[in-house]
């Protein structure tokens, strides 16, 4: 049996680094913690608290709609909702309200699908 201690990485298939780069970071605001090139493609890491989002383009990854997700941890709900629309970025799921928290689900520019999220405080 493997003792999983963690999560590693989540990761997203891009068509086009350097447009996927300018959501992240232009958009989202996401710093790069490593940048490679490799083998025919790119690797880029952010490091959001003690977890990493990696984005990876080349021939052998396919993003789209359907595929993993990851969801983001915002510290302001509406201030966050404003700027995602203001930079016309696509809303899967309008905002909605649980029980536990505040959620919306967005895409990114090759339709991966990003969770927008806001814990309720206890």
């Amino acid at each position: 049996m493997l003792n999983i201690t963690g999560i590693a990485f989540s990761s997203y298939a891009v068509t086009d680094m350097a447009r996927a780069r300018r959501f992240y970071e232009g958009v989202l605001g996401l710093k790069p913690a490593v940048l490679n090139d490799f083998g025919g493609g790119q690797w880029a890491e952010y490091n959001i608290g003690s977890q990493t989002l990696s984005l990876g383009s080349s021939p052998a990854f396919k993003p789209g709609p359907d595929g993993g997700s990851v969801a983001l941890e915002v510290e302001d709900w509406e201030p966050s909702l404003a700027h995602l629309r203001a930079n016309n970025v696509k809303f899967r799921m309008e905002p909605l309200t649980t029980p536990v928290c505040r959620m919306a689900v967005i895409s990114d520019p090759d339709d991966n699908r990003i969770y927008i999220h806001k814990r309720t405080a206890k």
